[in-house]
């Protein structure tokens, strides 16, 4: 069994919270409502997590 990497669901957490913390304030300051924004900072945060994941392991496969 490989050894466990504690960095990349670290780093995986770290870019999904700050993406959405960064989609809500913008959308915020640009006047959207609170709850919209929040949803539109929630798909932004799911699709940020993905990516950071699928690049995360085309790198390990190599």
């Amino acid at each position: 069994m490989r050894r466990y990497n504690i960095w990349r669901p670290l780093m995986l957490i770290a870019v999904a919270l700050l993406t959405k913390s960064l989609v809500y304030n913008l959308c915020l300051m640009f006047g959207m409502s609170p709850k919209s924004a929040d949803d539109l900072a929630f798909v932004a945060m799911i699709i940020a997590a993905l990516v950071t994941y699928t690049r995360m392991n085309k790198q390990r496969r190599k």
